[in-house]
């Protein structure tokens, strides 16, 4: 028997090539957090006195449980 080339000899290592819209998207996506990360640094801390929960030192004399407690009496 008489062996011949394959004819598509590179479908057989085809591997999976993601489109270039993908690596685009990739692209603006991974540039879009870091603009944002870079901004959000410069500016610092929107709120600089609001802490999270567990964090005490300015905890007010009435000992007010909720960071928006303001005696309103609502």
């Amino acid at each position: 028997m008489e062996q011949t080339a394959d004819p598509v000899p590179e479908a057989k290592t085809a591997r999976f090539v993601p489109p270039p819209a993908l690596w685009g998207f990739l692209f603006l996506l991974g540039a879009l957090f870091a603009g944002a990360y870079a901004v959000g640094a410069a500016v610092g801390p929107v709120a600089p006195g609001m802490h999270g929960p567990g964090i005490t030192g300015d905890a007010p004399a009435g000992g007010g449980g909720t960071p928006m407690d303001h005696g309103g009496g609502h």
